[in-house]
């Protein structure tokens, strides 16, 4: 956030239509029938349910009123269309009003397979299949209402935990990984190093610890946090987030698995 976007997000019209080309269109097609394939067997169950309810079509890019009619009808969030990148006053407070922030361009051919900034395809297929589901919509709606209110050096905690959830998120069944989270669900790459990367960590989540984590953006995550069941996300949000915050700003931050792409930068992790 902050810096200039390569991409563009299309205008709708009037009636709220956005006109995707057939260069487009195919990318959409070609993106979908690879990532449902890659998904196939390790995705979760309520992200699956949420997908059959999307209905999204292959052959075209799908318009915002569509998901936004069964989102509506679920658990009444909604898809909004913003620019490549937003701030994080405008994103937290979207998300309190049960908005999901929606960048409506698509990447090029040549960034087919990885995209530092989240596209049409990443937020639509990653993140409205688990928007369906109301244990997670009510955590993401929790979470945007304390981010909204939260002091930017709290924000950069609130971050984490997002980031280990909403995004690369993984749930234990029957001793089996599944995902969750949308940057690993839009992603081939992510996917696959998700469930049978042999140098990966996972652990048992802990808010408190996912929150001293922490993460680089352009990496294979080095480290995931498993939660028994996508009801232990509901459980989080009626619990007191800010408190546990704090909690993790005294005990102060696990050191990097990684490191920083540039020693003298300060934007290379979180």
């Amino acid at each position: 956030m902050g810096k200039a976007a390569k991409y563009v997000s299309k205008k709708p019209d009037e009636n709220g239509y956005i006109d995707w080309n057939n260069k487009e269109n195919q990318i959409w097609h070609d993106l979908i029938i690879r990532q449902l394939n890659c998904i196939d067997g390790r995705a979760c169950d309520e992200y699956i349910a949420g997908l059959d309810l999307l209905n999204l079509p292959t052959e075209h890019v799908p318009q915002l009123d569509e998901i936004n009619q069964v989102l509506g009808n679920t658990t009444g969030w909604q898809c909004v269309k913003v620019p490549a990148l937003i701030n994080f006053d405008r994103f937290f407070g979207m998300l309190s009003h049960k908005q999901f922030p929606v960048a409506t361009f698509l990447r090029h051919r040549d960034e087919f397979d990885y995209l530092q900034e989240p596209d049409y395809f990443h937020e639509v297929f990653g993140h409205c299949a688990m928007l369906t589901n109301p244990a997670f919509a009510e955590f993401t709606h929790t979470y945007g209402r304390l981010g909204y209110e939260a002091s930017k050096e709290d924000r950069v905690y609130l971050a984490r935990l997002y980031w280990f959830t909403v995004e690369f998120g993984l749930l234990s069944v029957n001793e089996q990984l599944k995902i969750y989270g949308g940057g690993i669900l839009s992603s081939p790459g992510e996917t696959e190093y998700a469930i049978t990367g042999a140098s990966a960590i996972y652990k048992p989540f802990d808010p408190v610890d996912v929150m001293r984590t922490p993460y680089r953006i352009d990496i294979m995550q080095p480290i995931y946090f498993v939660i028994d069941n996508i009801n232990q996300l509901y459980e989080l949000a009626q619990q007191d987030i800010m408190t546990m915050v704090q909690e993790a700003k005294a005990q102060g931050l696990h050191t990097p698995l990684f490191r920083p792409k540039n020693r003298e930068s300060m934007g290379d992790y979180v």
